[in-house]
């Protein structure tokens, strides 16, 4: 069993990566503005925000309707989802919102650099202060079988499509292993909620109470970095992706690490698929507010 999520983990992370285009780092100076929110928002207030909603909730707003051992799962899977900034499904959102699309790239790959080093510790903190022990290695095994080798492996073959056919094979190569991640995410969405549905059924009252701070992290961080976006003058084109990058999660990942720590019928694991099933819902109501407040930005620097 855990061979096989294994490998249906790999198959949602590993498409991701290879849209990840490294040599883009070296226009991290253009515009620089876009790029400043969305790391100050990703890696100093989503992670540490998401640990206080989910305490507060499930400590204290929730406490006497979930028992405390599976309050904690849900609060560890809080934790995973808010260290785990978008890096693909933000393309999407970018595209929605007419971003610009290079500087979106610059924006993920960037991300993407961070979340190899920053990751690890930020979830080991966190679980620390909220009194959740995890084993460092176990964590740090997790990251390097479902972050660092999926993203060297997807770059090296984006560098090896770059050679044969340049960006068209990259797109053409991508859009026809695609399919593999949404079967990965589905599978295991299925299987999770398979292991889960005892306390599903018995307590459907429990994914709305995870939803909760979901919800409200989410607007809350679009809303921290949109308006910073908007007062620091940031063309549209450019605020709309900052904002929404760290609103959407890398749920491939979280989900992974969960289950990598946690086991597939843990609350943390469950909590991570709730996290996925709120996510393009909330995005698609911030991609609509985006494109209609678009006439408050600047058009272009």
């Amino acid at each position: 069993m855990n061979f096989a999520v294994a490998v249906l983990i790999w198959a949602m992370v590993w498409p991701m990566m290879i849209g990840v285009d490294f040599s883009a780092m070296r226009r991290v100076g253009d515009r620089p503005k876009g790029l400043i929110i969305t790391l100050v928002v990703n890696w100093l207030i989503k992670p540490f925000s998401m640990a206080l909603l989910g305490v507060v909730f499930f400590r204290h707003v929730f406490a006497g309707l979930i028992p405390p051992e599976d309050a904690e799962g849900y609060i560890a899977g809080l934790i995973l989802l808010g260290a785990a900034p978008c890096t693909a499904m933000v393309f999407v959102w970018s595209q929605m919102t007419k971003g610009d699309p290079n500087y979106t790239l610059v924006q993920v790959s960037v991300n993407d650099a961070v979340m190899v080093f920053a990751f690890a510790p930020i979830v080991a903190l966190l679980l620390g202060v909220t009194d959740i022990f995890v084993p460092w290695e176990t964590l740090i095994l997790s990251v390097l079988l479902y972050v660092v080798i999926p993203l060297i492996a997807g770059v090296l073959m984006r560098n090896w499509l770059m050679k044969r056919g340049g960006t068209g094979a990259v797109e053409g190569f991508t859009q026809q292993i695609k399919p593999l991640s949404v079967i990965g995410l589905l599978a295991t969405v299925v299987l999770l909620f398979g292991f889960q549905s005892e306390t599903i059924i018995a307590s459907p009252l429990v994914i709305a109470l995870i939803a909760v701070p979901i919800l409200i992290q989410s607007y809350g961080i679009f809303a921290i970095a949109y308006a910073a976006a908007w007062a620091w003058k940031v063309p549209h084109k450019v605020a709309a992706p900052c904002a929404l990058i760290g609103t959407s999660n890398f749920f491939e990942l979280a989900v992974a690490v969960a289950i990598s720590l946690f086991g597939l019928n843990s609350g943390a694991a469950l909590a991570t698929v709730v996290g996925v099933l709120v996510e393009v819902p909330v995005m698609l109501t911030l991609v609509a507010l985006a494109n209609r407040t678009r006439a408050a930005f600047p058009a272009e620097d």
